[in-house]
């Protein structure tokens, strides 16, 4: 009996490091995809993000657009595209036009929170809540768009209908986790920051999971914050931008990624603070063989499906050698 395999993909959020032009970020982020279509990876995601000086990806489907012209075999997505900001007929025509020009190598994720603050919510969609309350009926506007059936419709999205692009519910508590089941579509859990409810999520998902003609059986995507280098050493000094970046979250003062400096007793106290320790649970830094340890130890436990590697890193040519080393921990579980 053969062991389960474990796809392994990407969630990026063009992060803009000190120094860098946003022109450098896109093309970083083609790089990076282009990178992990040779290693073997399933999919590439971009997360939609707003006012966020660090974050490049606000408009997500542009950049989806970029990435998937410049690579071939790997599907190139959105984790996600956060729904109640936007038109479910907007969304449809873009990712309906995303479809045909990427024939079968675009995911449409769905999450619920607005991906910003709350004053920029409201500039983007004035009813944002109003929305976000009928998160579910807003992707069942989205799934009649994409159906050939809406063809007789008085309000259609031409460029949608009958074209393949799967949706991905996302959630960060357990409210999406119903959702999902209920629907009998895949579930993305951001496991890399909102790690207090990822148990419990997915024991809902896969209990209360109702078979539908997307899926037959529950599909769990976890999030993890992925830090490999050649060293212990090397990984912790990578793992100081991360940090820093954590600190401006919740100090208010984001800041573009700042350059590694050495692991200093300042910051090894700041990871212990129990907000941070708690928001960074599912973080494996190291070299190859203590992230492996790590990772082999989270999927026993989840038994997710595919895992999603998040890795803030400064540098491009660093943050492509650890997805390496990730890529060649992922086929080493697999083939064991």
């Amino acid at each position: 009996m053969s062991q389960k395999q474990t796809l392994y993909s990407i969630l990026d959020l063009a992060l803009v490091s000190e120094g860098h032009s946003l022109k450098q970020t896109f093309n970083n982020a083609l790089k990076l995809a282009q990178h992990a279509e040779s290693y073997g990876y399933t999919r590439y995601w971009l997360a939609e993000h707003h006012n966020a000086p660090n974050i490049g990806s606000s408009a997500t489907s542009v950049l989806i657009g970029y990435v998937a012209e410049g690579t071939m075999t790997l599907r190139i997505g959105s984790g996600g595209i956060m729904l109640p900001n936007h038109s479910p007929l907007i969304i449809a025509e873009q990712f309906g036009t995303l479809g045909s020009l990427y024939p079968n190598r675009i995911d449409l994720g769905l999450g619920r929170a607005p991906g910003t603050d709350r004053e920029t919510a409201q500039a983007i969609r004035s009813d944002f809540m109003q929305a976000a309350h009928s998160f579910p009926n807003e992707i069942e506007k989205i799934e009649r768009y994409f159906s050939k059936d809406n063809a007789i419709a008085k309000v259609r999205a031409t460029v949608a209908e009958g074209v393949h692009v799967p949706l991905y519910i996302l959630g960060s508590s357990t409210d999406s986790a119903h959702l999902a089941a209920e629907k009998g579509l895949p579930y993305a859990f951001a496991s890399h920051f909102a790690t207090t409810h990822l148990w419990n999520a997915i024991d809902i998902y896969r209990k209360e999971f109702q078979p539908s003609k997307d899926l037959e059986n529950p599909y769990v995507m976890a999030g993890i914050n992925i830090i490999i280098a050649d060293n212990d050493e090397e990984a912790q000094r990578l793992f100081t931008s991360l940090i820093r970046m954590i600190v401006g979250i919740f100090t208010g003062k984001r800041d573009f990624v700042q350059p590694p400096t050495e692991m200093t007793p300042d910051l090894e106290e700041i990871i212990q603070h129990p907000q941070i320790h708690q928001m960074l649970k599912f973080s494996f830094v190291g070299s190859k063989a203590s992230v492996k340890a790590q990772v082999k130890e989270f999927i026993e436990k989840t038994k997710a499906d595919e895992l999603i590697a998040v890795t803030n890193i400064y540098d491009i040519n660093d943050r492509i050698r650890s997805y390496e080393l990730f890529a060649e921990i992922m086929k080493e579980l697999n083939h064991n």
